[in-house]
């Protein structure tokens, strides 16, 4: 028997595992995939989360960006560079998930790749989660099945709406400029946008609505913006993939488990940013369930409590701030995305430097004001 089972080899799920095993805990990660396994992402991750982890991501940064090009539908252009301290990381899933499943197996926990999970349940004091070939047993249980996993449901915690991506990965057969800019264009997708991620030798060029349709094909606008690019779309892979984004609060743990990364919703509703937030919750997951192991009786409905009052109340404002925005983009593009300040803010929101709550009632009064003048 385990002191906890992880569901999930990404981010959120090996950050819980090497937290708890670097505690002396023991811990197995169940992953349905074979291990390294390709993950539909744009693969930019925020610097900042090196405080929270005590090695060296240098091995998996596949290149640093800090250039960046916005455009409304593929014009009106605007140049800008961040100012954070650091770049931003661009990773490949597949190298960078596997890296942080090898710093958690080094803390000793165990790992089980091609092991889809059929079921779990609750045993008084236990946990029995089932696999087709064995079942495994652990005082508790985190879910970090993503999206689409089934963990949030067979907990009997609040389902979260999908909302469907398209991602368009391409390589390149030789590396791109150090300069190449992150690049984001509004207008072509209704009450969404595309975004371009230049890696060292290629592209990740992804499309969301944050509003309105849930589910859309937006292959069509990833050709024309490819097209637009240079890029041969022809050359490259499209693939379908859901994202959970936060919708509102609610209940992260149940008797002796809880959610963690996008299983639990833990997506940024207005840059769609998941990685980083997803990592944090693993890391206050695996402090919950190591203070419940130690006697803690309310060491899980804190880390409910904790996401909720820190992480959760400020994505109402994000959330609030992408209801307007993309309500009406072109005014939120001509007053928001041009002014000077803005990819300051970016970068500041995307490593942590600044909350959605330390700005949201001047973007919110300003983009406000451009509907009524506009």
């Amino acid at each position: 028997m385990y002191d906890c089972i992880v569901v999930g080899a990404g981010p959120a799920g090996a950050s819980t595992a090497y937290h708890l095993a670097r505690q002396g805990r023991s811990v197995l990660i169940l992953e349905k995939a074979p291990l390294p396994r390709y993950k539909p992402c744009s693969g930019a991750v925020s610097p900042g989360i090196a405080a929270y982890f005590d090695f060296d991501f240098a091995p998996v940064i596949d290149c640093e960006r800090r250039q960046v090009r916005y455009t409304w539908k593929l014009g009106d252009p605007v140049e800008a560079t961040l100012a954070t301290h650091d770049p931003i990381w661009m990773v490949r899933r597949d190298l960078f998930d596997q890296f942080l499943v090898d710093q958690a197996q080094a803390q000793g926990a165990q790992v089980k790749d091609a092991t889809p999970v059929s079921g779990i349940e609750f045993q008084g004091d236990r946990w029995r989660v089932i696999s087709a070939a064995d079942s495994y047993q652990a005082a508790y249980l985190v879910g970090a099945d993503g999206a689409q996993g089934p963990m949030a449901g067979w907990l009997g915690l609040a389902p979260a709406p999908l909302r469907r991506a398209q991602l368009w990965d391409w390589t390149s057969p030789i590396p791109l400029a150090a300069d190449c800019p992150l690049a984001f264009e509004f207008g072509l997708v209704k009450q969404g946008c595309l975004w371009s991620f230049p890696r060292a030798q290629g592209y990740a060029i992804g499309a969301v609505n944050f509003l309105g349709q849930v589910s859309a094909d937006h292959q069509a606008c990833l050709h024309r913006y490819s097209q637009a690019l240079g890029l041969p779309y022809d050359q490259g892979q499209v693939y379908s993939h859901d994202l959970k984004l936060w919708h509102g609060q609610t209940l992260l743990h149940t008797d002796r488990a809880l959610l963690v990364g996008e299983a639990a919703a833990i997506v940024d509703p207005l840059s769609a940013e998941g990685i980083r937030p997803g990592m944090i919750s693993g890391v206050q997951a695996a402090a919950a369930i190591h203070g419940a192991l130690a006697g803690d009786p309310t060491a899980l409905a804190n880390y409910t409590q904790t996401l909720q009052s820190s992480w959760g109340a400020d994505m109402q404002w994000a959330r609030r701030i992408s209801g307007l925005f993309f309500r009406v983009p072109g005014i939120g593009y001509r007053v928001g995305i041009k002014r000077p300040t803005a990819t300051q803010r970016l970068g500041e929101l995307l490593t942590g430097e600044v909350r959605y709550a330390d700005i949201a009632n001047r973007v919110m009064k300003r983009l406000s004001g451009g509907l009524i003048s506009g």
